[in-house]
């Protein structure tokens, strides 16, 4: 059966870094927990309009860059409503393991709902589970691979989560990173902001969500480079790191994988 882990205690105080500010600028795991927590009732309306659907295409090849296979234990980190937890269980099958961490209980609320619409089999095996991408509440090695999807941009410490991720993961383990590809070329970033203006805002704010969609643009400035992400993954302990552009250069993929032993 499934299990939504709800139970864990809260993220712990001083890692929380207690903001004043309502939400802008977005810089500390309370606003960051508060504005997804907030958006989570549309945010997979969201994904499919404003990618026209793409980014299950994108979540599909993030999935199958992990290597992931039959009998697994897999971790989906900074899970959200559940895509990239659905697609492993489909890679791990009924005898594989699924758990996906997200900080924000109402996200694995949606996730744990949509768990229950799905008749598979595979999909008994996940388990949700609210904590913290900075102090993952799983021992050492244990994960055959490791996804997240539009997640390690919004941590207020990339380093250490990648960290986490890197002890977690096994040896000779992959762990695979879907995000927004923060382009080089002054051209692909012009058009990455347009769209984010004259596409993203507006549809958001159909939704009543303008100002917290508006915190996008800037998320992206202050995230790595592709070649940043690699030199990150190996300065972390993987072997080798590889970040793909993919969706016309406005996503990337970043696939590390560490060391056997």
């Amino acid at each position: 059966m499934s299990t939504l882990h709800l139970s864990l205690s809260p993220l712990p105080t001083q890692r929380r870094h207690t903001c004043r500010s309502r939400w802008r600028p977005v810089r500390c795991a309370d606003d960051r927990q508060a504005l997804f927590s907030r958006i989570a009732p549309v945010y997979d309306n969201l994904n499919d309009l404003l990618s026209l659907g793409q980014h299950r295409l994108w979540k599909r090849m993030a999935v199958s860059w992990t290597g992931a296979k039959e009998g697994d234990n897999v971790l989906d980190l900074c899970c959200g409503s559940g895509d990239l937890a659905f697609l492993l269980s489909e890679k791990v099958g009924p005898n594989g393991k699924v758990t996906g961490l997200d900080f924000s209980k109402e996200q694995l609320l949606i996730a744990s709902s949509r768990q229950h619409l799905r008749s598979r089999a595979c999909y008994k095996n996940i388990k949700w589970v609210e904590g913290d991408a900075l102090d993952l509440p799983f021992s050492d090695c244990c994960f055959d691979a490791i996804t997240i999807g539009y997640g390690l941009r919004n941590v207020v410490n990339i380093d250490k989560a990648m960290t986490e991720m890197f002890r977690v993961l096994k040896p000779g383990s992959k762990v695979s990173i879907l995000d927004f590809n923060k382009s080089t070329h002054p051209f692909g970033a012009f058009i990455q902001e347009w769209m984010i203006d004259n596409v993203v805002v507006p549809v958001a704010t159909g939704y009543g969500l303008a100002e917290e969609y508006k915190y996008l643009k800037n998320s992206i400035r202050e995230f790595r480079t592709g070649k940043e992400l690699e030199k990150l993954a190996l300065e972390a302990g993987f072997i080798n790191a590889k970040h793909y552009e993919i969706g016309g250069g406005l996503m990337g993929n970043l696939i590390a994988t560490r060391h056997c032993l």
